[in-house]
């Protein structure tokens, strides 16, 4: 039997505030993975979720920009639209101008996904961008150091969305999944390579995630309808970070703001 996964999760009063939480985590969780290793692979989220968090970090008159060990980070997307990188859905685009004009990232420290491809190329180029840069052989996983997901109201993250191929893909690194209802293709991290991430969070706020997030981690089982109970970290934890109105259907936090339950397979 597989063992329980605990989800531990954080809860903050107000959107800024969880900014800055989220700020923190992925600071400290860098600085972590840079001392054990040399250096830290991160793959991240899109979405308006993330922004005010990303201005944290680019901003020099908060503590995170002077913390964060830029030299040593790799940044990599978790998933991407296909667009250009210049268009206003862009994941990369709007990474870009709230974080990464203004940090000191190389290049080379810098894997987006090629949204302006075709899809399957773009995923296939993805794919043989992580064999590369973290040396894989065979079917080996990528090892990220911290992944950032968010979840959408119908349950989806990254760019698995409900009854969509992605779903059923567990030999790929990368997939190109057509999304029916928003008429579009995206490029995603598949979910075992999600799972294989050192540490896993989720970031999500406001008062619509509310009846989701307590369906998803403490309703039945049904991965097929909402894509993110295929999330179950390899090391058993999973970590959300949310504001109060998101997590007020969950159990009480305690007076520190931290909660914990366990979930079975």
């Amino acid at each position: 039997m597989p063992p329980k996964l605990k989800i531990v999760y954080y809860v903050e009063p107000d959107a800024a505030a969880l900014a800055q939480r989220a700020a923190r985590f992925m600071v400290e969780a860098v600085e972590q993975a840079a001392a054990k290793r040399g250096r830290a692979r991160i793959a991240i989220s899109g979405g308006s979720g993330p922004k005010p968090v990303f201005a944290l970090l680019a901003d020099p008159n908060q503590p995170w920009r002077a913390r964060m060990p830029w030299d040593r980070l790799e940044l990599y997307w978790v998933d991407e639209r296909c667009v250009p990188p210049d268009h206003p859905a862009s994941n990369y685009g709007m990474t870009r101008e709230a974080l990464l004009d203004y940090v000191p990232l190389r290049e080379g420290q810098i894997h987006r996904m090629e949204g302006e491809l075709e899809p399957e190329v773009a995923a296939a180029r993805y794919e043989s961008a992580l064999r590369n840069s973290f040396r894989l052989e065979g079917a080996e996983t990528p090892p990220f150091d911290l992944i950032h997901l968010g979840m959408g109201t119908n349950g989806h993250t990254a760019s698995l969305f409900p009854h969509s191929a992605a779903l059923h893909e567990i030999g790929r690194l990368a997939a190109a999944n057509h999304v029916d209802d928003k008429v579009d293709w995206r490029v995603t991290l598949t979910w075992p390579v999600i799972n294989e991430g050192a540490q896993v969070f989720f970031l999500i706020g406001g008062a619509d995630k509310a009846e989701i997030l307590k369906e998803v981690f403490l309703g039945p089982n049904d991965p097929e309808r909402l894509p993110s109970q295929l999330i179950r970290p390899a090391g058993s934890i999973l970590t959300l970070l949310l504001d109060r109105t998101a997590a007020a259907l969950l159990p009480p936090v305690d007076g520190d703001g931290r909660g914990f339950f366990e979930r079975e397979e």
